[in-house]
């Protein structure tokens, strides 16, 4: 540390016994407090203590760019908390119960939901809209009291249906930004490029990113295999990889043979998507794209043509972040005939998904 003294006007008269200079430690020790208070950085964790909470919760501590973690649970949150503030990390960590949702969300600058239950073997989709819906629009009914300007990522499903229900109790509230609202299908494109290098090793699957469109679950997930460099694979082929990627989750729930989903995996994509949110929105990087499941408004002029056509306002597809989340919705990509099946096929179960969501969050408020 500089040493000495640095002269700093105190608007002081002539006889105030007020000192005209402070020591260069005293005005770095200021300045590190004030740069603390403007950069603090919340990032809330909604069922942090669940398979999938726990090692995102894992994952999140190791960020630089966090400057406090707030998990927050039903169960358990104070007991992660306490296991997780001993990583010898610089952010800090707290755990909240079912009555401390407000204290955990204020002012949050991003809000992770990985909150409800997993899918078990049997389990339909409507079983688990069922039961995750209630729970998704409380949790949206919170981050509009306590953080409406937030960024909300979301990872419980089914995505499809929960975005949706986000985004309407946020115009009932009215603090909705879709520019600020994202479905996490990020696995998606991981499992991508995971199956993809298995099928051909010449690929690096770390650098190659699959854009994937559409929705994220089943025949609404359009992974978009001729765009990677060198791929010709065979009819055959793409049709096994394809349904592979769009049931990907179902191998994992027979593998773990009911005791659990793909936990391990999706904590690692939505970790991936949450420090991509947060370099483009706290330390401004640009170019950063991922396909991520949006409210198309967020880029209204971009995908008028899109929405009118497809009677669509929800889609995943490639999105270009900035400062105040997502900067440009990219045009879909050219598709092959074979992914043009794909995507009508997706366009149909989307629109069923999506009003599902949105009808569940106007027919049911929260009183």
């Amino acid at each position: 540390m500089v040493k000495g003294r640095f002269n700093v006007s105190l608007h002081s008269t002539p006889n105030s016994d007020i000192p005209r200079t402070l020591p260069m430690e005293a005005i770095a020790l200021i300045f590190s407090i004030l740069l603390t208070i403007v950069s603090l950085l919340l990032v809330v964790i909604c069922g942090a203590s669940g398979g999938i909470g726990q090692p995102l919760s894992l994952l999140l501590k190791q960020t630089d760019l966090i400057s406090h973690l707030a998990l927050f649970d039903v169960v358990n949150a104070p007991g992660v908390a306490a296991d997780l503030s001993h990583i010898d990390t610089r952010s800090t960590v707290s755990g909240h119960g079912k009555e401390d949702m407000d204290e955990a969300m204020r002012d949050a600058h991003t809000v992770v939901i990985p909150a409800g239950v997993p899918r078990k073997p049997g389990m339909t989709r409507d079983d688990l809209f069922n039961i995750n819906a209630g729970i998704i629009r409380d949790l949206a009914e919170g981050v509009a009291k306590n953080c409406p300007d937030a960024f909300v990522l979301v990872i419980s499903n089914p995505v499809n249906s929960t975005v949706p229900i986000v985004c309407e109790v946020l115009k009932q509230r009215g603090v909705f930004n879709p520019k600020k609202i994202f479905g996490i299908s990020t696995l998606d494109s991981v499992r991508s490029s995971r199956f993809v290098y298995e099928l051909d090793n010449s690929i690096d699957p770390q650098t190659t990113r699959v854009t994937v469109i559409g929705g994220h679950s089943g025949v609404t997930i359009v992974p978009v295999i001729s765009h990677i460099p060198g791929q010709r694979f065979t009819k055959d082929q793409l049709d096994v990889l394809t349904h592979r990627i769009q049931y990907g989750g179902d191998e994992v729930v027979k593998a773990k043979d009911g005791a659990g989903s793909a936990t391990l995996s999706m904590a690692y994509a939505g970790a991936h998507f949450t420090k991509t949110i947060l370099e483009a929105t706290v330390a401004g990087k640009t170019g950063l794209v991922e396909s991520t499941f949006v409210n198309l408004t967020a880029d209204a002029d971009s995908t008028a043509a899109f929405r009118a056509t497809t009677l669509l306002d929800y889609f995943a597809q490639d999105v270009e972040f900035g400062r105040e989340g997502v900067s440009k919705i990219l045009p879909l990509p050219a598709l092959t005939a074979y992914e043009q099946v794909l995507l009508d096929a997706a366009i149909s179960e989307l629109r069923v998904d999506v009003t599902k969501g949105a009808t569940f969050a106007i027919d049911n408020p929260k009183v």
